[in-house]
């Protein structure tokens, strides 16, 4: 029997407290490094808040590793060395240039106040030409519309060339070319051995991930490969049947379910066949 992969990030009984109201609920989950994970779930499910757990963006009990090292054990400028974050609705000054805001991305590889280096400026256009925003590197971020926008954050992130990546909700404001742009750059990281864990509504494009975490009212509901039949029953329960799970050019896509509203579980799945 084949070893299992290593782990890139482990939660161990997770939980978060916003104000009065708990949003995780002791929950575990181990990644596998080298590995694409798409955390899905219902609105309110508690997924962003697992990925900012697991970027140590949030304070929670329980505990959360980084290689097999706690999150807490690192130094700052090594586990922003290690692990890159995108967030939603990123904030970045409007007047910066799309090459400035890409280059904030090698600040942890910098010493304080040295210029960027040679292997700076490589990793940056690197990272504008994969996002395909390397022709108008010039201009400032406050001229470019959401779609632009979301490009150079995602620069941003991939200037880093940190082994890990977390994305929230990373294909807001892209169209359908990027979406597929994006999902190619995932691919080709997987490919040169990074791990990548992103926060996906999109359904159809969370199944072309090799994992899928589902996560529903503050607790992991379900953790498998997104090509097995388990994973795609879950998928269908945790959204109330109001999807259906099927196969179509070789890819695996989530398909509305159009039943009303008020009918849920087996009593929708009946109607959707």
């Amino acid at each position: 029997m084949s070893a299992l992969p290593p782990a890139a990030l482990q939660a161990q009984a997770v939980g978060v407290q916003i104000g009065q109201r708990a949003i995780l609920h002791g929950l575990s989950l181990s990644l596998a490094a080298g590995r694409w994970t798409s955390i899905v779930g219902p609105n309110g499910a508690g997924k962003s808040t697992l990925l900012r757990a697991l970027a140590g963006l949030l304070p929670c009990t329980g505990q959360v590793q980084l290689l097999g090292r706690p999150l807490h054990d690192w130094p700052r400028r090594e586990r922003a060395r290690t692990l890159s974050w995108l967030g939603q609705n990123e904030a970045a000054a409007d007047d910066l240039s799309v090459y400035d805001v890409a280059m904030l991305g090698r600040l942890p590889h910098q010493a304080w106040l040295a210029a960027p280096s040679a292997v700076d400026h490589a990793a940056v256009e690197q990272a504008l030409r994969a996002t395909q925003a390397w022709d108008w590197r010039w201009r400032a971020l406050g001229q470019l519309s959401g779609g632009e926008r979301q490009r150079v954050l995602l620069a941003r992130a991939l200037a880093v060339q940190a082994p890990v990546l977390l994305m929230d909700e990373p294909l807001a404001n892209l169209d359908p070319p990027h979406q597929a742009d994006w999902l190619l750059l995932v691919r080709a990281l997987v490919a040169q051995g990074h791990t990548v864990v992103s926060v996906l509504h999109e359904v159809s494009l969370a199944l072309q991930a090799d994992n899928i975490a589902i996560v529903a009212d503050g607790r992991l509901h379900h953790h498998g490969s997104a090509s097995d039949s388990t994973t795609h029953r879950a998928l269908e329960q945790v959204f109330d049947q109001r999807i259906q799970i099927q196969q179509a050019a070789g890819m695996w896509l989530a398909l509305p379910c159009l039943v009303p509203s008020v009918l849920k579980g087996s009593e929708a799945a009946s109607k959707c066949g």
